[in-house]
């Protein structure tokens, strides 16, 4: 008698796992989409609402309260499993979104925008246990890529769909019309949930404590990231007290050894950090050089960043394509080279004024170098991870992110500010100088992966 080995299902969407990678997929995009599209329509909110001294904490407040969504869904998915944290999370974001959606003062609008972060923060860390359930080691990769690709697709073509549909409509249905989308991604995901089973895992002490010290760190950082705004030597004083705030309560949301850069687990939560702060502190003042230095028009510096975006998606791809056959490690080390050199590259820019096409080819390889690390990092994190800790790991991952580029962030903006009495190229050159040697940071970091 002949036995034939019954391969695993090898794709994403083959019939086994088509719902959960529809579903998750959905959900990660919608949460993106709120994120970055907002951009376009917060000045006719503002305006609407008379709330211009509140437009900074509408952004802040999301990405502050996405800290403490992560940290409790990771305790709750831990604890019980992702299913109730996924639901739960989901809820608090369409709540979010309702909120916002109808909010007639801008103090309304803030709250709508803090408990969408809640819920998105929740929502990322509870899907990433759901991967580790339901999809075997060999697809990390790919559905972490495409998940990358959820993220980066809104940030090209998220904005001018808010703007469009705020024009054609209002800027409410922006939020609404999300809601109901947001619905239909449930009703796909819910049989996956039904589906999965996962063992009770045991009841870990501190969570409280976890909680409190995750509510300090999202205060810490919206403090950051409001420092740039204020006069004098007020603002370095601020992110100087919100970076002691957080190493000082940090290091309980985040793996032992992880400010050390301790091979493995705690190294790769580090990587992500500094590979956010060294990408986003750049990106942010690349519109602004290519019009202060070469006189582009917006739409041109807009598509420069777009290159980017662009490089990050095939990057994710790439990565996921190359499966096993590189080791996360190899891919990490490389994704930081890349990353770096760009960042050098924009430095470059700043100092010596070289063709304009430079900084559109300095970019392209940083977008690239994100891709490759971040779908790895993710993959590294859940591989590392035993059953009841994939949630403070993933957790852990998220909470990184935000401060890492927060942080960096707030201490460009300053550096921008604090020298552009000497001069634009100074300031240029100071602030692009933090992020080159942030990007040299995360190499050496990759290195210890």
């Amino acid at each position: 008698m002949t036995v034939t080995a019954v391969e695993p299902d090898t794709q994403l969407f083959s019939r086994r796992y088509a719902l959960a990678t529809a579903g998750s997929t959905s959900l990660v995009f919608l949460a993106a989409f709120e994120a970055l599209a907002v951009t376009t329509v917060m000045p006719t909110i503002t305006a609407e609402l008379d709330g211009r001294a509140l437009y900074s904490l509408a952004f802040v407040s999301t990405t502050a309260a996405s800290v403490v969504g992560s940290v409790v869904a990771g305790a709750w998915a831990d604890r019980h499993g992702p299913r109730r944290a996924l639901l739960v999370a989901i809820v608090v974001f369409a709540l979010g979104l309702a909120v916002a959606g109808t909010a007639g003062t801008m103090g309304v609008f803030v709250g709508g925008r803090f408990l969408q972060g809640l819920g998105a923060g929740g929502i990322t860390v509870a899907l990433y246990v759901l991967v580790a359930a339901v999809y075997p080691a060999a697809l990390h990769p790919r559905i972490f890529g495409l998940f990358a690709a959820a993220w980066v697709v809104p940030s090209m073509v998220g904005p001018f769909v808010a703007g469009l549909v705020a024009d054609a409509w209002s800027w409410h249905w922006v939020f609404l019309g999300v809601l109901v989308l947001v619905a239909a991604a449930t009703l796909v995901i819910v049989p996956v949930l039904r589906a999965t089973v996962v063992a009770p895992g045991k009841v870990t002490a501190g969570a409280g404590r976890r909680i409190a010290a995750a509510a300090v760190v999202a205060s810490a950082a919206v403090a950051a990231g409001l420092s740039s705004e204020l006069p004098d030597a007020r603002g370095w004083v601020v992110v100087a007290v919100a970076g002691a705030l957080v190493l000082a309560t940090v290091r309980t949301l985040l793996p032992p050894g992880t400010l050390r850069a301790r091979p493995g687990l705690p190294g790769a939560v580090l990587l992500s950090a500094a590979a956010g702060g060294t990408f986003f502190s750049t990106e942010v003042y690349l519109p602004l050089l290519l019009h202060d230095r070469y006189g582009l028009p917006g739409w041109l510096s807009g598509f420069t960043l777009t290159v980017g975006a662009i490089a990050w998606a095939a990057g994710s791809h790439v990565q996921g394509r190359i499966g096993d056959r590189w080791t996360d490690s190899a891919v990490l080390r490389l994704g930081a080279l890349f990353l770096a050199t760009g960042a050098a590259a924009e430095l470059v820019t700043a100092l010596v004024s070289p063709h304009w096409l430079f900084v559109g080819a300095g970019w392209l390889l940083a977008g690239g170098g994100m891709g490759l690390m971040y779908p790895r990092v993710s993959t590294l994190v859940l591989a590392a991870s035993a059953p009841g800790t994939q949630g403070f790991n993933t957790a852990a991952k998220s909470i990184a992110d935000v401060v890492g580029g927060s942080l960096a962030l707030a201490l460009a903006g300053l550096l921008f500010q604090s020298l552009a009495g000497i001069g634009a190229w100074w300031s240029f050159a100071g602030t692009l100088t933090l992020s080159t040697l942030l990007g040299a940071a995360a190499v050496a970091v990759a290195r210890r992966v």
